[in-house]
């Protein structure tokens, strides 16, 4: 920001600078000479000017503090920012010196006026940005309160003793037990803007005091409860800093955030403390922790109760509670704006500074507990998190964060004048004009449009974000709806009320209404609270009225029962989609066209929070962004935290396979794009997964070795096979697994708890089983097959590479020839990936017996299709034709492709290049082995046999239907059979 020359201001301003000038000569003569020669350096006459001209509390000070004033010239310490540690030292220097609350007093204050005239003329004279000037305020009041409470603390020490733990195990708290005693210390936490390193220039500092356990004080005669001592510790402390002396205050005590309030203890131990949040913390308490933190008392400690709080503050699950919460504490607010007539308060007034923290701290509240990058106490952190996740448009962060720094700087400008706690914008013709000059602006009309401009800009996306729909004319379903719903007396006589839903276009209205009678009985709803009972009365009209899009509203609308009732005791995702009429459009789209989407909605709510923006909705990402994706979510994740990391890779899994489905559904996705987006999930997911068990047992028992001193880099593969291994994923699809390493025979790993190399393996790959196909709350990820390993069930289940090809080379079936023809590599080290990849072309291109291969073959399809095609399907009277097994149908595209491959990739190498039967018909028709009229048959075949297969899947139907229907597709791949197989 600009600031506006001390040259060309009005006669007005020259003559009160003049003034205060002479004034400092005056009061100071001693310092006369030094002054008058500091006021003939150019830069620092215009930065005097600027600062004593808008801060009469800055001009003041150094006219009755001339000591403190030159020390800070002499010192350079108003042009330059201090290093780091440089803050606390003059305080702590000064404080070991004195030994009464009486000199404390006086130390503080002279401190910390000194502080705020150093920070204010860098703030005026834009010598420091905003963040530097917040952070040097907070930061000042952390070292005032830490350093108070020290000097407290031990005076009232020397007197009790110091207070200690008795037995831990007597408390709920669940922060570390000790066997015996511990010292016990306050904590201090601050809230608020101090929290976030956000203090403005005379802000009040928002504290919560507690200490870790109960106990007593020990080594004096008097003996004090912990209770009793950090309550006397807390009231020192308050008085020291608030209390209003010759030389004025340190900062100003609010304790009203405290549990309970003003009628609460004014100091807590931390079991009381989460027990009070668990049972009784409300939603604004919740707004207010989100930036709470410990600025005094142990750092290891306080992250205990740190990690005790975050359970309250952010719940796990999409919480849209959070937006009604925040939208009634706006409405407070405002009420009370205009009751104190504070339309011009740059703070509370419309477009101000609160409204911006309200759009920041919405989206962490609905999205802190899951998306652990949120938890910032920063709105200008939070804000650029929302523009790089797309939760806000980049124009609409842009302009937030302009805003913000603009008010900001308003508010510091309109406090430094007389150092006043107020953000309310001057009424007088002088302080308007010091205002305008401080923002840099000619005057003061200039200044107050650009104001303007910017409350504007954030009244508009506080309405986007946060603010009610006032006319709700279109918005609301129509009162019809809601009568019908509630069972008000018209629509008791239940012939209306089915000729009603007829009338919308309800194919089966009899059955919904008795839906709606049996949901309105349950008695989940009648033990429901109020407010998640007033949710579901928004939320009935708007699905009544939404499902009429489709074309089939009964069947869409029994698709979404299910979730109403899975949802009726979590109500916060029944606010979310009537808080976003577009996402329960998604809805109605996605489960009219998907059984499978809508009971995977049902048991996984927690998902509905992908239906929010249909632009991403709809997106399918490369494989780069889908791995960037789970990093991120990973991101803050300790590695040893298994449990967090299977729950949160369930989630990418679900959420990716939703916004597949919901391509494939409104078909945005063709049927290859489809698979290969399953694979990728599956891809990325296995790569993560290697990574989390390879940390876990190197962790635990070092590396394995290569050769003796030369540890493996991860020389381990997975091994995809059939769907995996051909990029041909569907919904719902096993892993078939390989794992497959290249560490030295008879050789353990190299730390202090070493195991052989093979038991490294073998638990390496056990390990990412149990994390794959595990049980948990969330589900499992996926299914695991391991049975085309060598040797299969009976083997071993890591082989390394020297004894997979002697397997392949010596003992292999044809069917394991032919599962590798579908074979790759899919997660693990790109070297060993490699010598895999060379070795199956070797394995494949071997020359074979036509005739013996042809039976064999011929025998393997038969034998599957006797014990996997229901018995009399294809005879019956109307004859059901199966999609995958049954005769010309997929199985026997894949095993005409796989013949092919072993029979003739010796010929022509080609065929083993890739492993996807798609690109294996295209290879076998440029080679001239199939004619190109063949090729094209069999693979318009194979995908519309897949992609009917996948469409029957998201219904949840099986893979069947009448014999006519693919006709002329069974017939192409019945006469390739014949001709090629016999």
């Amino acid at each position: 920001m600009s600031t506006y020359p001390v040259s060309d201001l009005s006669p007005a301003l020259i003559d009160a600078l003049t003034k205060v000038k002479a004034q400092f000569i005056e009061r100071n003569p001693d310092y006369s000479e030094w002054f008058q020669h500091c006021c003939e350096q150019g830069d620092f006459a215009e930065q005097l000017a600027r600062c004593w001209l808008v801060s009469e509390f800055a001009a003041d000070f150094c006219c009755r503090q001339p000591v403190l004033f030159k020390q800070l010239v002499d010192d350079d310490l108003l042009v330059r920012r201090y290093q780091q540690g440089e803050h606390s030292k003059p305080l702590a220097t000064a404080i070991a010196m004195i030994d009464s609350a009486e000199q404390l007093a006086v130390v503080l204050r002279q401190h910390r006026n000194q502080q705020m005239l150093r920070i204010i003329w860098r703030d005026i004279n834009r010598l420091a940005d905003l963040q530097e000037t917040t952070f040097d305020i907070s930061l000042l009041a952390e070292n005032c309160i830490q350093q108070a409470m020290t000097f407290h603390h031990q005076q009232l020490a020397d007197i009790y003793g110091e207070p200690h733990s008795c037995d831990s195990s007597a408390y709920q708290s669940t922060a570390i037990k000790q066997d015996i005693p511990q010292p016990q210390s306050m904590l201090v936490l601050g809230m608020g803007k101090l929290g976030a390193w956000e203090l403005n220039l005379s802000s009040d500092i928002d504290l919560i005091f507690c200490y870790p356990h109960q106990g007593e004080t020990i080594g004096a005669k008097k003996i004090l409860s912990n209770s009793e001592f950090f309550t006397r510790l807390a009231r020192k402390l308050i008085q020291s800093l608030d209390a209003m002396t010759a030389d004025g205050f340190v900062f100003r005590v609010d304790m009203r955030l405290r549990p309970y309030g003003q009628s609460g203890a004014l100091v807590l131990s931390f079991g009381s403390m989460e027990e009070y949040y668990q049972d009784q913390g409300r939603d604004w308490e919740r707004y207010a922790m989100i930036k709470a933190r410990v600025v005094a008392g142990d750092v290891e400690q306080g992250e205990q109760l740190m990690a005790l709080l975050r359970s309250f503050t952010y719940r796990r699950y999409i919480d849209f509670s959070a937006i009604e919460s925040l939208r009634s504490m706006k409405l407070m607010i405002q009420k009370e704006t205009t009751r104190r007539g504070l339309g011009d308060d740059v703070k509370l007034g419309p477009g101000g500074i609160r409204e911006i923290e309200f759009i920041a701290q919405c989206f962490q509240l609905i999205r802190g507990g899951r998306d652990l990058e949120l938890q910032q106490r920063s709105v200008l952190k939070v804000l650029d998190i929302l523009g790089k996740q797309n939760c806000l448009p980049q124009i609409a962060v842009e302009q937030l964060q302009q805003a913000y720094d603009f008010l900001r700087n308003t508010e510091h400008a309109i406090q430094a004048f007389r150092d006043q706690q107020t953000q309310a914008l001057p009424v007088d013709d002088y302080p308007r004009a010091l205002l305008a000059f401080a923002m840099g602006f000619a005057d003061w009309e200039l200044f107050y449009a650009a104001l303007n401009q910017q409350r504007e800009n954030v009244t508009y996306h506080f309405q986007q974000v946060i603010a009610g729909d006032e006319d709700d004319g279109d918005s609301a379903a129509d009162q019809q709806w809601l009568d019908l719903w509630l069972g008000d007396e018209d629509w008791q006589l239940e012939k209306n009320a089915v000729a009603m839903l007829q009338q919308a276009g309800h194919e089966n209205a009899e059955q919904v209404l008795a839906c709606l009678n049996q949901l309105r009985a349950d008695n989940q709803l009648l033990r429901m609270q109020t407010v998640g009972r007033d949710r579901l009365d928004q939320f009935m009209p708007l699905l009544l009225q939404a499902v009429l899009a489709d074309e089939q509203p009964s069947s869409t609308f029994f698709a979404i029962f299910p979730l109403v009732e899975s949802v009726l005791r979590r109500s916060a995702y029944l606010l979310l989609l009537v808080e976003n009429p577009k996402a329960l459009a998604q809805l109605v789209i996605l489960c009219a066209g998907s059984q499978s989407i809508a009971d995977e909605l049902v048991r996984y709510p927690a998902l509905l929070d992908e239906l929010l923006d249909a632009r991403t909705l709809y997106h399918v990402p490369e494989k780069n962004a889908l791995r960037a994706d789970l990093q991120q979510q990973m991101l803050r994740l300790p590695w040893d935290d298994l449990e967090a990391h299977m729950d949160a890779l369930r989630y990418f899994k679900r959420s990716h396979q939703l916004h597949v489905s919901a391509a494939e559904v409104s078909e945005q996705l063709p049927l290859m794009k489809v698979s290969d987006y399953l694979t990728m999930i599956a891809e990325v997911i296995l790569e993560h997964v290697l990574e989390m068990a390879w940390y876990n047992l190197v962790d635990k028992h070092g590396h394995p070795q290569k050769s003796p001193g030369e540890p493996c880099d991860k020389d381990f593969i997975v091994v995809g096979y059939g769907k995996l291994g051909g990029i041909e994923l569907g919904h719902g699809s096993d892993l078939d697994l390989v794992f497959i390493h290249d560490a030295g025979p008879g050789l353990a790993t190299d730390g202090e708890r070493g195991i052989d190399n093979s038991m490294f393996f073998t638990r390496l790959g056990q390990r990412m089983i149990h994390i794959l196909s595990a049980q948990t709350p969330s589900g499992k990820l996926y299914e695991v097959d391991m049975r085309l390993r060598p040797s299969g069930t009976s083997g071993l289940l890591v082989s390394s590479l020297e004894a997979f090809e002697a397997y392949q080379q010596k003992d292999a079936w044809t069917w394991e020839h032919q599962a590798l023809v579908r074979a790759r590599p899919v997660a693990g080290d790109g070297e060993l990936a490699k010598r895999f990849e060379q070795l199956r072309v070797k394995l494949l291109c071997q020359p074979r017996d036509e005739s013996a291969l042809k039976d064999e073959v011929g025998a393997m399809r038969q034998k599957m299709r006797d014990h996997l095609l229901p018995k009399g399907l294809e005879q019956s009277e109307k004859p059901i034709f199966h999609l995958k097994h049954g005769t010309g149908a997929i199985v026997d595209i894949e095993f005409l492709v796989q013949y092919a491959v072993l029979a003739w990739s010796y010929q022509h190498p080609a065929l083993a290049v890739f492993t996807d039967n798609i690109r294996i018909l295209d290879a076998l028709g440029n080679e001239g082995l199939f004619s190109s009229a063949e090729a094209e048959a069999l693979t318009q075949a194979y995908k519309a046999y897949r992609a009917h297969t996948h469409r029957l899947n998201l219904q949840q139907q099986p893979n069947e239907v009448p014999m006519a229907d693919f006709a002329d597709h069974r017939q192409a791949v019945i006469d390739k059979w014949l001709a090629l197989m016999g």
